[in-house]
């Protein structure tokens, strides 16, 4: 089959791998009808994690069944599912408390696994023709019959349940503030999610005019950090008070208005401009070791963090990758009663073979490219 396999940084390819094959009686395979690009794919991409040569991309994925392990009890072929970026196996000890984002079962002497990511375990990625799906009954969502929704049900495996579980970190209550950093997809899915949960001002901070203008198509406050210093803007906006919560939808590749790299300049900001006794949710993707990183602490995810400020202001902090069994349910019933639309976030729709350029051009964050979907076997 066709799939998207990393080389070394800045260089993916389209190429032949083996197909997958049915390895344990719990597996099926599915024939992928959607694969998103997801933005902590860059980091991989840049040669900012430590992703093995050879390794194929991809944990944003849907599709349909066409082979089904004798241990499956609820999947048949043809059924169309979506697939969480957790891979779990739902009897653990974590899987058991809905932390689907931490089994102790998929990957040994790690808590978590995902298709097609460093260090996540050894499960090849939905950026090709098919995929095995481990622990099916419980990993795949069902999702209508056809091709409904299709682009809406794409942001079901990972962006759309990461920026509802931004807001739950942070506990965002109707009514209350939100200071959004990043209006990458992720981001854009937080304040997406705080709006469906009645928050009464969204502030989406970026410095990128296409995403910004996302963030206001429905309904949040744009805040472009390029142009003065957002706690100030923000600050201004809710009469000195600051917002209730705060999300990192960034993380450790975080960048000054000067271009240059700070890794905790958007931890440091949310603590800066959240009020005493706010809570922060963060998501945004940080390692314990980086590659890349811009100092030697940040290499080993050691980062100057102002924790005095925060236990000053009596701020709360909640992060960690979404247990997306734990929304995706729910999201996936409020698109069908056409109750959120996620797909507004999607750019491109692109064929397997042009992987390579919009790898290249999603990670120069040109303008026009907040989320490419990739469809495996369109032409």
């Amino acid at each position: 089959m066709k799939a998207v396999v990393y080389h070394e940084p800045y260089e993916v390819s389209v190429e032949d791998v083996d197909d997958p094959n049915i390895e344990d009686p719990t597996d099926v395979i599915i024939k992928v009808s959607s694969s998103a690009i997801c933005g902590s794919d860059l980091h991989m991409y840049e040669g900012r994690t430590g992703v093995d040569t050879g390794t194929v991309f991809g944990h944003e994925n849907m599709g349909t069944v066409v082979d089904v392990g004798s241990g499956v009890a609820r999947l048949k072929k043809g059924d169309r599912v979506s697939v969480p970026f957790n891979v779990a196996c739902g009897f653990c000890r974590n899987c058991l408390a809905g932390k689907t984002a931490f089994c102790l079962t998929v990957n040994p002497g790690f808590a978590g696994g995902a298709y097609g990511y460093a260090a996540m375990g050894p499960y090849s990625g939905g950026q090709a023709e098919f995929l095995r799906v481990p622990f099916a009954d419980f990993n795949c969502l069902q999702l209508p019959a056809g091709d409904d929704f299709e682009d809406d049900f794409a942001m079901l495996a990972d962006i759309f349940p990461t920026g509802y579980h931004a807001t739950t970190l942070a506990q965002v209550a109707p009514g209350e503030t939100v200071t959004v950093m990043g209006a990458g997809p992720v981001g854009l899915m937080a304040a997406y999610s705080a709006v469906i949960k009645g928050a009464s001002r969204v502030f989406v901070v970026d410095k990128i005019k296409s995403r910004l203008q996302l963030a206001e198509s429905i309904g949040a406050i744009a805040v472009d950090f390029s142009n003065d210093d957002p706690v100030e803007q923000i600050t201004h906006a809710t009469d000195g008070s600051g917002t209730d919560t705060g999300i990192d939808a960034v993380g450790y590749q975080a960048t000054a208005a000067s271009g240059e790299e700070q890794p905790a300049t958007v931890l440091n900001t949310l603590v800066d401009v959240v009020r005493p006794t706010g809570r922060i949710g963060v998501v945004g993707l940080y390692l314990p070791e980086d590659p890349g990183a811009p100092d030697e602490h940040s290499a080993h995810g050691e980062l100057l963090f102002k924790i005095g400020r925060f236990f000053e202001k009596g701020q709360k902090i909640g992060t960690g990758q979404a247990d997306v069994k734990a929304y995706n349910r729910q999201l996936r019933d409020l698109i069908v009663a056409e109750r959120a639309k996620p797909s507004f976030v999607v750019s491109q729709t692109l064929p397997l073979a042009d992987a390579s350029d919009a790898y290249r051009r999603f990670d120069n964050r040109e303008d026009g490219y907040s989320k490419v979907v990739l469809k495996p076997h369109e032409q």
